[in-house]
């Protein structure tokens, strides 16, 4: 049984917007009164909170495809957490459930919106931020809509060790590809290799010659190229990349924190017409119809082995704004959450 909720909650609300990159300053830690719910009202303990690159885009007073955050609001991020009082007959006290919550301690949803279960005997309760969640979805979602590999194409995935870039990796690893990986760490190159059994990695921050490392670990070209990094990571694929080619454009966190003229302009975009290379960009939100077929072939690959996946865990609402910094320079290991409160699931 979950315990009474107490009369205030902590919550991170967004201070002020960034100008290039995030700062501590741009946030702000405050306690604030927990209202009793109202008629079809839930109220969610958070238990982990999902912290993704996307996240930089809603910080800024430009829109973009998500809703803006709004200074002296808390900020939002997916989250797992446990129903802890409800007004509402299909959600029961004690249940587990993921949905879009506040950066904060406890938060309040209307009408129950946007809550679904979240079942810990699929998988421990931080996996359904991840692996079963929107980071894995969105590297299924570019795969199995726009890049389409092949057994025996040469696939490659930038931030291969990432949140979205790990399952993109190994995805394609079951479908039969050859595939490369890069990655800011050492360390990150040998989790590839050695763990995630990628045919070959490199360093993109020791190795910047991207043009000269991807010829190396790909002689015969790139069929398929999933972009999580952007900049001139992208222009060295398109240089490298075979006729028919398939770009998979997923994000561009090399470009996230950059102003004006700091921005990489890629210089060989005529490569799309002269390769033939179809080149498509996808919301996975706009996808969610097929969240069920995802979740069964996820779940399928999960229990067989063939998929695996890394969690970097923050402790603390307290430390949510370091850990979104962390994640936005690639100081991580793989997705990364923060853990609220306690995880009953695992008592």
């Amino acid at each position: 049984m979950a315990d009474a909720p107490p009369a205030t909650t902590r919550q991170v609300i967004l201070k002020s917007r960034p100008e290039g990159w995030v700062v501590s300053e741009n946030f702000e830690l405050r306690e604030v009164p927990l209202p009793s719910p109202a008629s079809g009202d839930v109220l969610v303990r958070a238990i982990y909170l999902s912290l993704d690159p996307y996240m930089r885009g809603r910080m800024d007073a430009a829109k973009t495809y998500a809703a803006n955050f709004e200074i002296g609001e808390p900020l939002q991020a997916r989250a797992v957490g446990e129903i802890v009082a409800s007004e509402n007959a299909a959600f029961t006290v004690g249940t587990f459930v993921f949905g879009l919550l506040d950066w904060a301690d406890y938060t309040m949803i209307s009408g129950g919106k946007g809550l679904r279960a979240a079942d810990p005997a699929l998988a421990p309760l931080a996996h359904h931020l991840g692996v079963l969640g929107m980071p894995s979805m969105t590297a299924w979602v570019g795969l199995r809509e726009i890049g389409v590999p092949k057994p025996g194409e040469t696939l490659v995935v930038s931030a291969a060790s990432g949140a979205v870039g790990q399952v993109a990796a190994q995805m394609g690893r079951i479908l039969g590809c050859r595939v490369i990986g890069t990655a800011g760490t050492d360390a990150k190159v040998a989790y590839l290799l050695d763990e995630l059994k990628l045919d070959a990695a490199f360093n993109h921050n020791t190795n910047p010659d991207y043009l000269a490392e991807l010829k190396i670990a790909c002689p015969e070209g790139i069929d398929v190229y999933f972009d999580n990094v952007g900049g001139a990571m992208l222009e060295a694929a398109l240089d490298h990349a075979n006729l028919f080619a398939r770009f998979v454009q997923c994000g561009s966190i090399s470009q996230y924190n950059l102003v004006g003229d700091a921005r990489y302009g890629v210089r060989n975009l005529t490569h799309i017409t002269r390769k033939r290379i179809h080149m498509r960009g996808f919301i996975v939100s706009d996808h969610s119809a097929r969240m069920g077929e995802f979740l069964s072939e996820m779940a399928g690959w999960l229990q067989s082995g063939q998929m695996t996946y890394r969690i970097d865990v923050t402790e603390g609402l307290e430390n949510a704004p370091t850990a979104f910094i962390g994640m936005l320079k690639g100081e991580n290991f793989g997705k990364q959450v923060v853990k609220i409160g306690a995880d009953p699931s695992e008592d």
